[in-house]
């Protein structure tokens, strides 16, 4: 059943900041228990991997760091030692459990996201499963690839895993398949498994290895008889949207899934039949579930960027959701000593945490009126510094946590960015109003004229180890270089990069004028919601719904961006260009179709910037 979506929100030039959570949030993908059950590993839209101990919920040392693009898979490795994941960023890495370091280089062969990753039963082969509509096999020790990549899917793998005995993988696809592979050979196995009528989004083996579980964008699940491939069971009903994922408990009788409709659902899996009422403290999707190794707990993870434990007997939670925020985190750093990171989110306050053990120092630091978006320590780690969107830079006592006199005024716009001098004496700020503002860091008075010189915002800035030079950088795509004795510029504005320049922070946004160069997200982008206003059993064209209209544009789309000439004009979240075989644009009206839906969404809010 094909339908046609509206999608609603409020567009304008400076977009909300409700799908910045959608792009740069700790939205939850990825979350897998580790074998002997003591620690939760979690994958994010933050691009890091956290560790957590599911006793007390305590975070594990610090966020694994290294993916350049948001993390959707991890996996342990059966003596737990190990942990793989798997990015947007087109990598799997491998990291010591214990220690949270890197272990190698990065593997880089597959040329798209990568969705899944599978250690084997004995722990010496990696196998993953990507965009690029291949399964790799890989050396878990070494890295190296092993044989020719797994081919036979026309659509994007998502999701692949061993049967308990090691001699098998299955994996699922866009192309409404299972695929059935010998692990040694690479050879499939059998004709694929037809059923869906949706993606294969999760597919897993029952403990004993004698069936398989899926779960599809189409609603459903099904279970099949994992040497014949023959469906065992009527598809088993009951989710609202997609189910993201499933899971086996360790004995093998109980099924459990999550799904985009936000609820998790416990399931007999000999009879099909469901176990009580569905789990819904989730605010958003659930990505991701799974049993604890001794059955009696379960993990899910959401877009709701929080993690929670479950009793797997009587479905109730267990504790307080693991958080970081309850909103997005816009500005973090260490202290100097590394003892201590601080971090100010859209909740307008300041937060101190200790950095070795994960509990927060304190009350949170409140003072500012609006999102929290720059935050730096003085040199010696005795004072705080904060900028905001409510114009305002605050000065904070580091131990005390109190504020030190009146909030520093002078933007006029938000103060995107601060930064002490090397002796600490001085204060600089970055801010949307485009001016660079100087402060003395001890009485906050302003020092001499606001540097001017850049067309826009002022995003970053760094002082040279001297503390005589001052470089900034701006979404005019210009680095400036200025002299901070006189507040003048020394030698010319340094130009030639595509995307606006942003030294410590991120760089794309609606309307960027540069050349392609990657799929990074926006900053911020439009809230929104969908729909549903209409459904047939065949998709209509879009040039027939624009048939009336001489202005349409056709574009087309790379990764999460809109294109038009080889330039970005728009970013959208990447289940609205999923599979999208057409995209027209017409008086401010956008319109995606895809292989099951039309998305309709209205641009007129920010005409001015498109083509």
């Amino acid at each position: 059943m094909a339908s046609i979506k509206i999608v609603n929100g409020p567009w304008r030039l400076i977009w909300p900041s409700s799908l910045w959570t959608r792009a740069c949030e700790a939205a939850v993908r990825s979350v897998a228990f580790s074998p002997d059950g003591k620690t939760v590993a979690s994958g994010s839209d933050d691009k890091t991997i956290r560790m957590w101990d599911t006793q007390t919920g305590a975070p594990i040392g610090e966020p694994l760091q290294g993916h350049d693009d948001l993390v959707w898979t991890v996996a342990f490795s059966p003596d737990g030692k190990r942990l793989a994941s798997g990015s947007l960023d087109k990598t799997i890495r491998i990291w010591d459990a214990q220690t949270g370091a890197l272990i190698g280089e990065p593997l880089r062969d597959h040329e798209d996201y990568v969705w899944a990753v599978a250690f084997s039963p004995g722990g010496n082969r990696l196998a993953s499963a990507s965009r690029d509509k291949t399964i790799r096999m890989w050396d878990a020790q070494t890295g190296a690839p092993i044989g020719e990549p797994l081919q036979g899917h026309d659509n994007s793998v998502w999701t692949v895993v061993f049967s308990p005995d090691g001699k098998t993988v299955a994996s699922g696809s866009g192309d409404k398949t299972i695929r059935m592979w010998d692990a040694q050979t690479g050879a499939a196995v059998g004709e694929p498994l037809r059923g869906h009528n949706s993606n294969v989004c999760t597919v897993i083996f029952s403990p004993d290895g004698k069936r398989l579980a899926s779960g599809s964008s189409d609603k459903t699940m099904r279970m099949w008889d994992a040497q014949t491939g023959a469906a065992v069971s009527e598809p088993l009903r009951g989710h609202d949207r997609e189910v993201c994922s499933v899971g086996f408990s360790p004995d093998g009788k109980t099924l459990v899934s999550g799904s985009r409709d936000m609820t998790i659902r416990m399931w007999d899996a000999r009879t099909g039949a469901p176990i009580g009422e569905p789990l819904q403290d989730h605010d958003e999707s659930v990505w991701t579930v799974a049993f604890s190794p001794d059955g009696k707990r379960l993990v899910s993870g959401s877009e709701d960027k929080t993690i929670r434990m479950w009793d797997a007997q009587t479905r109730a939670p267990i504790g307080e959701p693991l958080r970081a925020h309850e909103h997005s985190v816009r500005a973090a750093t260490f202290s100097p000593d590394g003892k201590t990171l601080i971090s100010g989110t859209r909740d307008k306050t300041i937060r101190m945490w200790d950095a070795r053990t994960g509990p927060p120092i304190g009350e949170p630091l409140r003072g500012h009126h609006d999102y929290v978006l720059a935050i730096t320590f003085s040199p010696d780690g005795k004072r705080l510094a904060t900028g905001s969107r409510d114009r305002t830079i605050r000065m904070w006592d580091a131990q005390a946590g109190v504020l030190l006199g009146e909030p520093l005024r002078g933007h006029n716009d938000w103060v995107n960015a601060v930064a002490f001098s090397p002796d600490g004496k001085t204060l600089v700020s970055g801010s949307d109003d485009k001016t660079i503002r100087m402060w003395n860091a001890q009485t906050g008075a302003p020092i001499g004229d606001p540097l001017r010189g850049h067309d826009d915002r002022v995003f970053a800035f760094a002082f040279s180890p001297d503390g005589k030079t001052l470089v900034s950088g701006s979404r005019d795509r210009i680095i400036m270089t200025w002299n901070v004795q006189t507040g003048k510029l020394v030698g010319k504005p340094l130009r030639g990069d595509s995307s606006s320049v942003a030294l410590v922070a991120s760089n794309c946004s609606v309307g960027t004028e540069g050349p392609l160069q990657d799929d990074s997200f926006p900053p911020s982008s439009p809230q929104s919601e969908i729909s549903t206003i209409g459904s047939s059993e065949s998709m209509p064209s879009l040039k027939n719904l624009f048939q009336t209209s001489p202005q349409s544009i056709s574009l087309t789309s790379q990764g999460p961006w809109i294109v038009h000439s080889n330039r970005r004009i728009l970013w959208l979240p990447h289940e609205y260009l999923l599979d999208a075989t057409d995209i027209l644009m017409s008086n401010g009206t956008l319109a995606i179709s895809n292989k099951q839906d039309i998305f309709i969404i209205d641009l007129s809010g920010i005409r001015e910037l498109l083509p």
